[in-house]
């Protein structure tokens, strides 16, 4: 899986936030919605423009991200 297929950044779409590719969603916005309680069925019932595929594969890559044997590398990449 590319995560670019689902998420973008550009310096003209909110700044350069990390949106849902093709919308102007922040990622974050899921987040902070899973993180109150929200579901992921609300969250999309409140995002439209966001299919669940988008969601279901952003969060599947932050699973792994957050996984993976070399989240020291990935630590030296964001620091």
């Amino acid at each position: 899986m590319d995560i670019r297929d689902f998420i973008s950044a550009d310096k003209d779409t909110l700044s350069g936030q990390t949106v849902f590719k093709g919308t102007r969603v922040p990622v974050e916005s899921m987040f902070d919605h899973l993180e109150a309680g929200i579901p992921l069925n609300e969250f999309l019932e409140d995002f439209p423009t966001v299919s669940k595929e988008q969601a279901i594969a952003v969060l599947e890559w932050a699973n792994k991200t957050l996984n993976t044997k070399t989240l020291d590398a990935y630590y030296a990449t964001v620091a």
